[in-house]
């Protein structure tokens, strides 16, 4: 409250009742514990124990009940718990099961909904903490930073096929191999519940990194190829799998068992990181060496011609005495 000793008012108190009700209707929160529980504990004690008085007082029975707990300095030093030396702070303290970032967000917004309409902002300031509330904000803030730094290194990625390619087909056939198994693996995540952390978020960057780097080994090769080829497409996507293929074979086997070996640790999101970074490779590999020039080939001459690709911007010249 904004006025001393302004949470014993009895305005005050069926405010925050009327919250405590709304958390006591959310199976995943336990009740609640504050001032309203000591308020009505001391007006059943004050009528001799009997249970149906458990609730809050009026205004009469408010002034001796107060003056009953103050002569118990058991009650004092509960009060103290709830309610600070001013009397303008008071906690609701309620714990939460171990549910989903989805449900956590669910029930934030019912409270936060239930607190604007209790509370009025003139009168009375309400903020939320907690671990629970901590980890949902990190989960969001985890999510948002992949979403950017995606979205940047999709366009990075894109920009560069843009220079190496005059068509938008040819950017999209480059991208679609690498995102494919990022999406496999979010959804395998998904799948076995495991859920997105730091050690865990790593997986996507790492994994669409390595991929990329496979792409555009392959597609530079093929762009020779079919400069080389007289542009025949089929005889291109050969000699640039046959040139390439093996190499990104090789490469992708030895980093998928070397971050397997993370597998064996004792910690759990070094595990899990281990274990999905070689999923997500495996699945890339498998994308870059049959997914890619099967796009390459059923699109042909849509995207392999003269005008779709930009000749070097810089001429090598052969000096007269290496010729």
């Amino acid at each position: 409250t904004k006025k001393d000793k302004g949470v014993m008012k009895l305005s005050t108190l069926k405010r925050m009742n009327k919250l405590d009700e709304t958390i006591d209707e959310i199976p995943q929160l336990s009740k609640s514990i504050s001032v309203l529980n000591l308020v009505k504990y001391s007006k059943q004690a004050f009528y001799g124990g009997n249970p149906k008085y458990y609730q809050l007082p009026t205004n009469q029975e408010k002034n001796w009940i107060l003056s009953y707990t103050k002569n118990s300095s058991s009650n004092t030093n509960l009060l103290n718990n709830f309610v600070d030396s001013t009397g303008r702070y008071a906690r609701i303290t309620t714990f939460m099961k171990d549910i989903g970032t989805d449900k956590m967000e669910i029930i934030e917004n019912r409270l936060n909904q239930k607190i604007a309409k209790e509370f009025p902002k003139d009168k009375y300031n309400v903020t939320m903490t907690g671990k629970a509330l901590v980890f949902l904000k990190g989960t969001n803030y985890l999510i948002n930073n992949l979403i950017i730094s995606l979205s940047l290194a999709i366009i990075l990625i894109a920009l560069f096929m843009a220079f190496m390619f005059r068509s938008f087909r040819m950017i999209l056939i480059s991208l679609i191999p690498n995102i494919l198994p990022l999406l496999i693996t979010a959804g395998i995540m998904g799948y076995i519940g495991v859920p997105i952390k730091p050690s865990t978020i790593l997986v996507f960057s790492i994994a669409f990194g390595i991929s990329v780097d496979d792409t555009i080994h392959f597609l530079a090769k093929y762009r020779q190829e079919l400069k080389d080829n007289n542009w025949r497409i089929k005889q291109s996507v050969y000699n640039a799998l046959r040139e390439t293929g093996v190499s990104m074979f090789y490469t992708s086997i030895v980093l998928f068992f070397g971050f397997l070996v993370f597998t064996i640790s004792s910690f759990g999101g070094t595990k899990a990181l281990g274990g999905l970074v070689s999923i997500t490779l495996l699945f890339a590999m498998v994308s870059n060496l049959l997914l890619l020039p099967s796009l390459l080939l059923s699109l042909e001459k849509n995207i392999a011609n003269k005008k779709v690709f930009k000749e070097p911007t810089l001429d090598i010249l052969i000096d007269e005495d290496e010729k």
